[in-house]
């Protein structure tokens, strides 16, 4: 059922085991992260994070971000606010998040 928001979105990526998602950053918007299921590493500027189910990470704009399935892939919601529409977000950059 749509929920009629204007000023947030939701989106509820899956991800196999070991998939490695962009880094990317907003101009405007922040974000929250939830694990529903699996287990994931998420990189947020500099700072390395191990998710278990219902873990919960607040990102700020302007700071990069990341995250990365563990070994039984990961089911996240994201949420976006405020709704800033195409522009926000900078190029991905598929180098910064992880090393390996």
């Amino acid at each position: 059922m749509p929920l009629g928001c204007e000023h947030c979105g939701v989106s509820y990526p899956a991800s196999r085991p070991g998939a490695k998602a962009h880094g990317h950053r907003h101009k405007r918007q922040e974000e929250i992260y939830v694990l529903v299921s699996g287990s994931a590493e998420m990189k947020v500027g500099d700072d390395r994070l191990e998710l278990r189910p219902w873990s919960a990470v607040r990102v700020p704009p302007h700071v990069m971000r990341g995250i990365k399935a563990g070994t039984d892939g990961a089911e996240v919601i994201a949420v976006g606010a405020p709704n800033t529409g195409p522009g926000d977000g900078d190029e991905p950059d598929p180098n910064w998040v992880w090393d390996d």
